[in-house]
């Protein structure tokens, strides 16, 4: 009887560190921009939340493409259709979907303009 019990309380376990793994992956990337790997990232270091969308893309799509390079799966990480938010060095921060890592612009704003509640 004991050796069920323990069995079914691992089984629980199993299950419920599963479950908290998986809402842990799924909560999204954030990249801050303002720490020191993006920092001196030319298409990065003047942009804003209010900047013209080309531009925004641009720092976004650089951004991406280091966050791939830095991370330990640099094939498998941000794949076209991701959805990351990108913390701005001004503070504001913006959704960003990624589309072809192969394009000049390889990321492009989630919605045309920013969310005035995030800053």
């Amino acid at each position: 009887m004991n050796h069920k019990r323990f069995v079914q309380k691992a089984r629980n376990w199993f299950w419920l560190l599963l479950f908290v793994a998986y809402v842990a992956f799924a909560a999204g990337v954030v990249i801050e921009t303002v720490s020191p790997k993006y920092r001196g990232l030319t298409q990065i270091s003047v942009v804003s939340a209010r900047a013209p969308q080309e531009i925004r893309m641009q720092g976004a799509s650089q951004a991406a493409a280091v966050y791939r390079a830095t991370s330990g799966a640099p094939f498998s990480s941000l794949p076209s259709g991701t959805t990351f938010r990108i913390v701005w060095p001004d503070g504001s921060s913006e959704d960003i979907v990624v589309g072809s890592p192969a394009s000049s612009i390889g990321a492009r704003p989630a919605s045309g303009r920013p969310d005035p509640a995030l800053k």
